[in-house]
């Protein structure tokens, strides 16, 4: 196999290969890591919108969103290059693997465990009369891969965790990811020293149930160490600026870690905790481990301890028997929480979920509606979170891309900024105070 990945590298050009990446800061994490493999191989990196040999495409099962685009990648690859070679890779090739090599144009499907050694299927390059597959009962993807994205030089995805032991009913992340699972302290600690020694000022830690970093590989359960303990020992870490915490469930965000990060100089005071509703019958119906009761004393906790910390909310909206009620307690319970920001997600049906068997399905139209609702409340949240920022003073780190004439930064508490474009500004930190709210719903501000 190795010899004829040779062969087919040693030539005059260098091969192409383009990544897309759908769904989380994981994927993204995973889709990095990838890419390092093929650039060992001597395979040249470059856009998904241009010319590639083989364009790979990390799909994602959360949504029927994702589904969709999926197949609208592939057209836009093939556009490109007709003779591309194309392959799918990720959660939803390792939950309907059948259905994406279906797709016209798909040369190659790869499942959970087969994803990290896509290079060494790459003997033939040619185009397939039939999708080749390779996708594992999901119970063998037990053991961990580690990752980091180092694409952006600003921010780094750094992957700490994978899978979920958690059986929530509209889900298909366990089945399509397999147990928790997570990598060794000192691996992890490793690998966000790599990242300084890059000059990347920022890691977002992801997982797929990152508060439940700990339990090993193989089905070993035993919590050899905290989440809190990680927390810890990367803050230990010379040479990153900023620590940012990616989403993590509120039964496993504990006061400690909160009380922790509030006197880090490291990790920034932005939480993104996961609700899904405000309604507790439907909570239970979701199998999730707490209750808004719960939820609430971890948002007042944090508000506690870092009174301009930003709070950032997933809920779904349309689950299967959501009354009219139901959705009214969960937009009361949102409207007077003390968070900064919404991601709505309307409810799609997954396959094989508990979901999909649950009565009084809500009309998509509804679904709809609901959303655009929710999505009203998070910009009027982020609105008066932004109002009540102005006039202080901040650190923000700069993007290094230009849009549309401007530059673009987040402060540690994740209020963006904008300026005109300035390439200098990149990929620094600067001391502003923050000034205005312009007409784009970016904050302006004065350097200090």
């Amino acid at each position: 196999m190795a010899e004829a990945i040779s062969s087919l590298v040693d030539l005059s050009t260098r091969k192409q290969v383009a990544f897309y990446t759908l769904g989380c800061k994981l994927n993204f994490s995973e889709t990095a890591t990838i890419a390092r493999d093929f650039s060992q191989e001597n395979f040249e990196r470059v856009d998904f919108e241009g010319f590639a040999d083989i364009y790979v495409i990390n799909t994602c099962s959360v949504t029927d969103n994702a589904d969709k685009k999926f197949k609208g990648l592939v057209k836009k690859a093939l556009q490109q290059n007709p003779k591309a070679f194309v392959a799918a890779i990720g959660c939803y090739a390792q939950l309907q693997p059948a259905e994406l090599a279906t797709i016209d144009g798909v040369d190659l499907v790869l499942g959970a465990t087969e994803k990290f050694k896509l290079t060494a299927y790459l003997n033939d390059l040619s185009k397939k009369e039939q999708s080749e597959i390779h996708a594992c009962e999901i119970d063998e993807a037990d053991f961990y891969e580690g990752g980091f994205s180092l694409g952006d030089r600003t921010r780094s995805f750094l992957k700490v965790q994978d899978g979920c032991d958690y059986k929530c009913t509209y889900c298909t992340i366990p089945q399509a990811r397999g147990i928790s699972r997570s990598d060794r302290l000192e691996n992890v600690v490793a690998n966000a020293q790599n990242i300084a020694e890059q000059g990347i000022r920022e890691i977002v830690l992801t997982g797929v149930n990152i508060g439940d970093y700990g339990k090993g590989e193989f089905g070993n359960k035993k919590h050899e160490h905290t989440f809190l303990e990680l927390v810890q020992a990367l803050d230990r870490v010379a040479g990153i600026e900023r620590i940012r915490i990616s989403s993590i469930e509120p039964n496993l965000l504990k006061d400690e870690t909160i009380d922790f990060v509030a006197g880090s100089q490291r990790f920034v005071p932005h939480f993104h905790i996961p609700l899904q509703s405000g309604s507790d019958p439907l909570l239970k119906k979701m199998k999730r481990r707490y209750l808004t009761g719960l939820y609430k004393e971890r948002v007042a906790k944090i508000k506690q301890v870092m009174p301009d910390a930003c709070i950032g909310v997933d809920v779904i909206v349309g689950f299967p028997g959501e009354t009219e009620d139901y959705f009214l307690d969960t937009f009361r319970f949102l409207e007077q929480l003390p968070i900064s920001y919404l991601h709505v997600f309307t409810y799609s049906e997954r396959p094989n979920t508990e979901a999909v068997l649950l009565q009084n399905p809500v009309p998509k139209h509804i679904r709809n509606k609901r959303s655009k609702v929710l999505r009203a409340l998070s910009a009027k949240k982020r609105h008066q979170f932004y109002e009540s920022q102005l006039g202080k003073e901040v650190s923000v780190l700069f993007e290094n891309e230009n849009k549309k004439g401007y530059i673009q930064g987040f402060s540690t508490n994740y209020v963006k900024v904008r300026a005109p474009w300035n390439p200098e500004w990149v990929n620094t930190t600067k001391k502003v105070r923050l000034s205005e709210i312009d007409e784009g719903g970016y904050v302006r501000f004065d350097l200090l």
